[in-house]
């Protein structure tokens, strides 16, 4: 499970393909479970899109 503070690897993002492969620290989860981080303006849905943790906070 994601937490605030872990880098994250976004590996695919759903009719976003410009953020494969951005890498970013987790700055805020809002209360739909969504990640938010210093990859950029986007945030990153859990359920739809995928990353991967490559380090934990």
């Amino acid at each position: 499970m994601p937490e605030v503070g872990d880098t994250i690897r976004i590996n695919y993002m759903k009719d976003e393909p410009q953020y494969a492969g951005k890498e970013g620290v987790i700055t805020h989860i809002d209360d739909f479970q969504q990640l938010h981080g210093t990859w950029g303006s986007l945030a990153v849905i859990q359920d739809i899109d995928d990353f991967t943790i490559i380090k934990k906070g």
